[in-house]
């Protein structure tokens, strides 16, 4: 045998070897899927620390939670913060909305990382509508009695308004601080129409207060008719989150379990 066969035979048996040994070698693990975020969204009179309580639930559950801070200076400018926070995830996201938090994820929840909508005790607009033209045909809310404007146009409530209206249920030392902490939010966003509708193509849920004092309970109903929304019921305040927050919790985690569509 010649000195060139031997070698083409020794090359092709080394490679013989190293096909099967590649064959035989566990290939790398398959990529985990992302896990799903929640992404929430505060509503006027409050800010990102409204969600306190909800948070530690969904973390239980093995959520990812990310809590958007708004500035309440305009529709634009929190959808604007939202977004930010909605670019920088890589799974699904279930974009959860309190109050005034509704128009801003109507808006942002076209993002193509949503999967599904939260309302909790929210407006849900539909294109061309502001959360003043959804209100008009509903009695004036007993909160808004409470309103104080500075020279801005911010409206803020009073601690009274907040420890009567908007957290009627919860203990005096937490409606303190909250009246303390809590975000004004510019007048003029509750005249600014919606130019987006997320929830036609996202499925929905619908945590209705029904002894809320800033959104008529009546309202909230229509509203979550509209969406076709999955409605969780609750004899709570404008605050489910706080006062209720397991079940707000509860209504998140079947969002994130749900199929996208």
């Amino acid at each position: 045998m010649t000195s060139f066969t031997k070698t083409a035979l020794l090359a092709a048996a080394l490679g013989a070897a190293t096909l099967t040994a590649s064959a035989a070698a566990p290939g790398p693990a398959a990529a985990a899927a992302p896990k799903t975020t929640v992404v929430l969204v505060h509503g006027a009179f409050a800010d990102g620390s409204a969600w306190d309580k909800v948070v530690p639930l969904l973390q239980a559950k093995g959520l990812n939670v990310v809590a958007v801070q708004n500035p309440l200076t305009s529709l634009a400018d929190d959808v604007a913060a939202t977004r930010r926070v909605l670019d920088m995830q890589t799974g699904p996201v279930v974009l959860v909305g309190h109050s005034w938090g509704g128009v801003v994820i109507s808006e942002a929840g076209a993002h193509e990382r949503v999967k599904s909508l939260v309302y909790v005790a929210a407006f849900a607009p539909s294109e061309g509508q502001s959360v003043v033209d959804m209100a008009k045909d509903y009695p004036t809310p007993a909160g808004f009695n409470h309103l104080v404007t500075d020279k801005e146009g911010f409206l803020t409530l009073t601690a009274d308004g907040l420890a009567q209206h908007f957290a009627q249920d919860l203990p005096a030392s937490r409606t303190r601080l909250m009246a303390v902490t809590q975000g004004p939010v510019r007048a003029k966003n509750f005249e600014e129409k919606a130019t987006v509708a997320a929830w036609k193509v996202k499925p929905s849920w619908y945590v209705l207060a029904e002894e809320d004092h800033m959104i008529q309970p009546a309202l909230q109903k229509a509203m979550a008719e509209k969406i076709s929304a999955q409605v969780v019921r609750l004899p709570a305040s404008h605050v489910p989150q706080q006062s209720r927050p397991a079940q707000v919790a509860g209504a998140i985690l079947a969002a994130a379990a749900a199929p996208a569509r």
